[in-house]
């Protein structure tokens, strides 16, 4: 199974986005947190941002939307060029229709449950979607504690995804470090999102390589 790192500059210094983005060169993807103080109780940057990341960042761009009236503004963010755009189950009513528009403009599609947010529907759905994103803490905010208690629904989603044959990345976000991303590649996770585990060390790069290295050691 590969392994992807992908450090999420919602800790990174948000004055120096050009130089926090080039320190994780040896990531997979840089992780990006689309907020709106409406879908979630935070709020990070928009489709100015994102585009001028676009322009400057060395790896693709994985932009996570935690927005409301997704089905709107998401295809802008696949239209900025970005490599993978992730949309909430919960903001749409109609995901395999924003997922095929995300695809037809250029980029992969996913999608992501809050920890709430039962898998089950979108199971059925898998070869519409390029990832499932199943968040391991509530979205909102960096910082906050592992939720061991996902684990089985990560497993619930490899199975299904080994078992329908199909190319679906895997991720996590929420709490993921070297004492966590452990259990979550034991439980089937391929994609990692990690925050303060990669910007929050002394060392960025060798951050990002031990927390590969683990992934590697529990990966199926």
């Amino acid at each position: 199974m590969t392994v992807r790192i992908e450090p999420s500059i919602l800790s990174a210094d948000f004055v120096n986005l050009e130089a926090e983005v080039a320190r994780i060169a040896t990531a997979d993807a840089v992780h990006v947190d689309v907020m709106d103080n409406h879908f979630v109780p935070n709020l990070t940057f928009g489709p100015q941002m994102v585009g001028r990341l676009q322009t400057v960042a060395p790896i693709p761009l994985d932009v996570h939307l935690m927005i409301s009236d997704v089905d709107r503004w998401a295809p802008g963010y696949a239209e900025l060029g970005a490599f993978s755009v992730t949309f909430h189950a919960e903001a749409t009513d109609e995901p395999v229709a924003l997922a095929r528009r995300l695809r037809w403009i250029g980029a992969r599609a996913g999608i992501a449950v809050k920890p709430g947010t039962s898998l089950d529907p979108y199971l059925e759905l898998l070869p519409e979607f390029d990832q499932i994103l199943v968040m391991t803490v509530e979205p909102g905010f960096g910082g906050q504690s592992f939720m061991a208690d996902m684990m089985p629904k990560v497993a619930a989603a490899r199975a299904a995804i080994d078992a329908a044959g199909v190319d679906v990345w895997l991720q996590v976000d929420g709490g993921i470090a070297l004492d966590t991303i452990g259990q979550a590649a034991e439980a089937g996770a391929d994609t990692f999102v990690a925050g303060s585990a990669v910007y929050g060390a002394a060392d960025v790069e060798a951050a990002i390589t031990e927390l590969r290295a683990s992934a590697e050691r529990h990966a199926h």
